[in-house]
């Protein structure tokens, strides 16, 4: 289902397939996130309704080695996270064994061109996969294809406050 914004509303995943997803989050639980290196993130949230925070590990489309910047995809459409974050930007990630506050800006349709393209140079088989299941078709790499994946795939840009790790390692 598409929303009025453009962007895919895939139904949440239930069951094995969520239990499976949500499983890294145990590792940060039990503060062994790095093992996860700097593909992932969690991302630590407030919701929307209940103003409570949320936490989801989200694949990192990529990494700022400099500054500890992270663009991020929300594979499922306008998820809870992807809801949460619109209406409050200001989050908490964990990159490794580092955490950040950060403001989480949505990035416009070329800039999400842009790093969907860069993105499937470095990993094909990845962006293969994730094009199969925003669009139901493989990707065959024309413009009009990127154009609408990266239409229908809400991206932002997390940049932490001022450079610096919130608290270390563990706090």
């Amino acid at each position: 289902m598409v929303t009025p914004t453009g962007t895919l509303r895939k139904p949440t995943p239930t069951g094995l397939l969520r239990l499976l997803l949500r499983a890294p989050l145990a590792l940060y639980r039990l503060r062994l996130g790095s093992l996860l290196g700097k593909r992932f993130l969690r991302l630590d949230h407030i919701g929307r309704k209940s103003g409570i925070e949320r936490s989801a590990v989200l694949e990192v489309i990529r990494h700022d080695p400099l500054s500890d910047a992270c663009v991020i995809a929300s594979g499922w459409g306008q998820s809870q996270w992807y809801r949460n974050v619109t209406a409050d930007p200001t989050v908490k990630f964990t990159l490794g064994a580092r955490k950040h506050k950060a403001q989480a800006m949505r990035l416009s349709t070329d800039e999400a061109e842009w790093e969907l393209r860069d993105y499937g140079r470095r990993h094909p088989m990845a962006l293969r996969k994730l094009a199969k299941m925003m669009l139901g078709q493989p990707l065959g790499g024309d413009d009009r294809e990127f154009q609408e994946l990266a239409r229908s795939l809400p991206m932002f840009r997390l940049v932490p406050e001022d450079g610096a790790p919130a608290g270390g390692a563990h706090s």
